[in-house]
């Protein structure tokens, strides 16, 4: 089952921001919490109680916590792997190993008696899984997360992401990521340039990096990284992972018609199987627009992005809707009536034929 969650840093925040933070999106549909216990500093018992606090309060509004460790938290904490009963007496759902062990004890570990899920890191590259996988885990109770990286430039490549991500798809293991805030100002680290796992999402809007994890299909539960997202952010973000069809943000042109923003808006798309270098075609529409005045209208040079509707001038193909996979001629029999937002366009890349899809849009955007 799919999840959406979100970051809290207990240690850098009051309990009422949080709080109100953790009502707001659970409103949303939000259910996991992450939360990093790196390190303590200052009154241990203090800090401890501080997280206990807010994990308790998450869990009696259904949204549970992963809490982030290493092992050298265990030894400040004089805790053993083989005995996980303090995380569990502090509310949490599950820890998140930052940096593991041999594989015996991940392995050994997902096996406690107190339910605790045993996520571990996605991201260095090695066969860390296949060692742990060598030991017999407890699948149902193994998880697994990407990091994220506050440094602007050091997140994750693309085929990076996508070797190591395969590595745990092929075992069947529940994956996670994260995606950024262009609102949150706190995390974990005095460093902070957005917490994203894929580089390429730093400066991108939340919609536009979520909307990227749906059409790639690797990863099961997304979460926000930085704190605080924006209500508007949560509310996206819920909508589009739970959507039935993954949505294109767009720009239309103005002076298209009334039925050109209807076919456009209001209808599913769904990408044919006979694949295009050119474009994306989605020929739904034209048994539905058939009968319909579709003038020959916007003749202009097509340029990847564009989105196309068929007119008058092309017989059958009439109110075919399709998007310019690269530059083409216009020989005027194709209204060009908007285009994806420019920092989509590269999403692009990863729908795949027969998946429906819809165009969404910002009445104060237009070309």
């Amino acid at each position: 089952m799919k999840k959406i969650g979100l970051s809290i840093y207990p240690s850098k925040s009051e309990f009422e921001k949080d709080k109100v933070y953790l009502d707001l999106a659970q409103q949303y549909g939000f259910t996991r919490i992450f939360t990093s216990l790196l390190e303590i500093k200052g009154n241990q018992d203090e800090v401890i109680s501080k997280f206990k606090r807010i994990i308790e309060y998450g869990n009696s509004i259904g949204m549970e916590t992963i809490l982030d460790i290493n092992p050298g938290l265990f030894k400040q904490l004089n805790i053993s792997y083989d005995d996980l009963k303090f995380f569990k007496e502090l509310g949490a759902a599950g820890i998140r190993l930052d940096l593991g062990f041999s594989g015996a004890e991940e392995a050994k570990m997902t096996k406690n008696p107190y339910q605790l899920a045993i996520e571990v890191n996605m991201s260095s590259g090695t066969r860390y899984i296949d060692n742990i996988m060598s030991y017999q885990p407890n699948i149902e109770k193994l998880y697994a997360s990407h990091n994220f990286y506050p440094q602007k430039y050091s997140g994750l490549s693309q085929s990076h992401f996508e070797k190591t991500t395969k590595m745990f798809r092929d075992h069947h293991i529940h994956t996670a990521a994260f995606v950024t805030s262009q609102y949150g100002e706190t995390g974990p680290w005095p460093v902070l340039a957005g917490l994203c796992t894929l580089e390429q999402h730093r400066n991108l809007t939340l919609q536009t990096q979520i909307t990227h994890y749906r059409l790639m299909g690797t990863i099961d539960d997304i979460l926000i990284g930085n704190a605080y997202a924006s209500e508007d952010e949560l509310r996206i973000m819920s909508e589009i992972w739970f959507s039935t069809h993954p949505s294109f943000e767009i720009q239309l042109l103005n002076g298209i018609s009334d039925l050109e923003k209807k076919i456009v808006l209001e209808e599913v798309h769904q990408y044919r199987g006979d694949c295009s270098e050119y474009m994306l075609r989605s020929s739904v529409t034209r048994s539905k627009y058939r009968g319909e005045d579709i003038r020959p209208d916007h003749l202009l040079p097509i340029k990847r992005g564009d989105i196309l509707i068929c007119n008058n001038a092309f017989g059958q193909y009439k109110g075919e809707i399709q998007i310019a996979l690269k530059n083409m001629e216009n020989e005027g029999n194709r209204n060009v009536v908007g285009r994806l937002k420019d920092e989509t366009v590269f999403l692009l890349d990863y729908i795949k034929p027969w998946s429906s899809f819809k165009f969404s849009f910002n009445k104060n955007s237009h070309s």
